[in-house]
């Protein structure tokens, strides 16, 4: 299984456009920001002190959601490649179980989500440093970095479950182009969530992209929250969370880290399930054609 992580991987950073590509949708995000979205917000919460360090942690945190969901998806469009070439008809006659096999795209993709993410991470972090002058915090990169990998993890097992029912590889291209575009609303990136109509904020809240976001942003933003907010009462702090989508609030409560991190663990499990579900049929089918 080795010797096959290591094919995917090479294939995939061996591609240096679709290395690029899968990260259009990040570095869409970044672009727009720094042209049109970041000067809007602060006019908008111009009374908030120190508003540009809260603003670049804050998109670094939508972004890495983004880099998660399109790096994963990229990597993984081998598998559907493999398929519409039936090599992986021809995998499966090696000593290679097509468990072993389907866990070698899987793992690949995670691997690939991470590497991206640290990346993209210290790019923006180190480019906001230099023109904004804004920390980057080592001491909370422990916590960054696990939840880059649990942000791998879920997109992985999503992206997988997405491309189960994609047969063509002519397909691949518009879905990642779908993809690209819809996670950076869905991650509260384009728009800030509460910019949005309420039925729309509703739908966001059923996703796991806005919980993944959520996470981030608590981390990275934690710090400079404290220290801008510190002569505001506390509802003005807690109405800036929610409007920016650093908070996901249901009804009247607001939800914490912790339950941030739960919801996005039961999206992942019940993710999982069907996909297994799916790698049943799959591989009967791939057997088959053997």
């Amino acid at each position: 299984m080795k010797g096959l992580m290591y094919r995917n991987l090479k294939i995939y950073f061996s591609n240096k456009s679709g290395v690029f590509f899968s990260l259009m949708g990040a570095l869409i995000s970044f672009v727009l920001y720094l042209i049109f979205l970041r000067q809007n917000m602060v006019s908008s919460w111009s009374s908030v002190p120190d508003t540009k360090l809260l603003l670049d942690p804050w998109l670094i945190g939508g972004t890495l959601t983004i880099t998660a969901i399109t790096t994963t998806l990229s990597s993984l469009s081998l598998m559907v490649q493999d398929r519409g070439k039936n090599t992986l008809s021809d995998l499966s006659l090696t000593d290679v179980s097509y468990l072993g096999i389907q866990c070698s795209y899987l793992l690949t993709a995670m691997i690939v989500g991470i590497i991206m993410q640290l990346v993209m991470y210290f790019m923006m972090g180190g480019y906001f440093m230099i023109a904004d002058n804004s920390p980057l915090e080592m001491a909370i990169f422990p916590q960054i970095f696990g939840i880059i990998v649990l942000s791998s993890f879920i997109w992985t097992a999503f992206n997988l479950l997405l491309l189960s029912f994609v047969k063509k590889i002519d397909t691949l291209g518009k879905i990642g182009t779908i993809v690209g575009t819809a996670s950076g609303f869905l991650a509260g990136v384009y728009i800030p969530i509460g910019m949005l109509p309420t039925t729309v904020q509703q739908f966001m809240k059923y996703t796991p992209a806005l919980y993944n976001t959520a996470i981030y942003r608590n981390i990275l933003m934690n710090t400079q929250l404290q220290h801008s907010f510190k002569n505001f009462p506390v509802s003005v702090l807690n109405s800036f969370k929610d409007n920016m989508g650093i908070s996901v609030k249901w009804g009247s409560q607001i939800l914490t880290n912790q339950q941030d991190s739960l919801v996005i663990l039961s999206f992942a499990v019940v993710i999982s399930m069907v996909a297994v579900l799916i790698f049943r049929f799959s591989r009967r089918v791939v057997i088959s054609r053997a």
